[in-house]
């Protein structure tokens, strides 16, 4: 665990095990004391829980796009889920558009996969660790759900500490033409994002950069392989398949159950 104004590190992981390119945000105090509020800091510690977390108040049924089906002009349909989101995003410290996101991706694969039981919370717990919701280094995620400034990893050069990864998209998702980077909000390296990325939003195109595809990508990489989230044992073998680190899985787990917890009591739901 790193301190304030520590650079992120990725660490060696194995390429069957790790979706993004090992330790994305071990340093959480870093994006703690950096992107989120006084109460949220290093000063409110999570306590620690243990797997399966507690799911998030369920959004409300709205439209949701058929498999990577253009939604036309009809808007993002994430949008459909403002007033659920903003009824608790300021308490929770999550942007909107971040949480709309989160939402939309557990309705799609409650339709798509309902044995899995993913829970916006997870997705949320994941996108605290890896960037903030999209605000690490002082970057906004804008109306659409992508971060300003773009978030870029490390190059992955097998440096100390860092997996070899050279490049496999000739730059076109991370701008780095000799070795590839983690991608976006939720960290994704090109090649998972080639096997895993969604369109989520009916733009077109499935881009990294943008929360509302890489929310959905990372719900279904979490329901692969017929898993069910609220197995303690299924749950833990999920994240970790995303980023393969104990520490890091005890984090997620500590964010997911206290957004779970939190939604709940705002909203008065048991």
């Amino acid at each position: 665990m790193g301190g304030p104004g520590v650079p992120r590190r990725w660490k060696a992981a194995s390429p069957a095990t790790s979706l993004v390119a090992g330790l994305t945000m071990f340093a959480v105090l870093v994006l703690l004391a950096t992107v989120l509020e006084p109460e949220e800091s290093g000063r409110r510690a999570l306590p620690a829980a243990t797997a399966p977390p507690q799911a998030g108040v369920h959004p409300p049924e709205v439209e949701v796009l058929p498999g990577t089906a253009a939604f036309g002009r009809s808007g993002r349909p994430q949008d459909r889920l403002s007033e659920w989101a903003g009824s608790m995003n300021e308490r929770l410290n999550i942007p909107l558009v971040a949480l709309e996101a989160y939402g939309y991706a557990e309705l799609a694969l409650r339709r798509s996969r309902p044995d899995c039981g993913l829970s916006w919370s997870v997705l949320a717990g994941i996108g605290a660790v890896e960037s903030g919701h999209g605000r690490y280094g002082g970057a906004d995620l804008d109306e659409t759900g992508r971060p300003d400034p773009p978030i870029r990893g490390v190059p992955l050069d097998g440096s100390e500490g860092v997996r070899l990864i050279e490049d496999t998209d000739d730059g076109r998702l991370d701008g780095d033409e000799t070795y590839d980077r983690a991608v976006g909000p939720l960290q994704f390296i090109p090649g998972t994002w080639r096997d895993w990325g969604r369109d989520a939003d009916g733009d077109g195109v499935a881009d990294p950069d943008d929360m509302d595809d890489a929310a959905l990508a990372a719900g279904y990489y979490l329901c692969s392989e017929d898993t069910d989230l609220r197995r303690a044992g299924q749950f833990r073998d999920a994240v970790l398949r995303y980023n393969a680190s104990g520490d890091y899985l005890q984090q997620v787990l500590d964010h997911a159950d206290d957004y779970g917890k939190r939604s709940r009591e705002m909203l008065r739901v048991e």
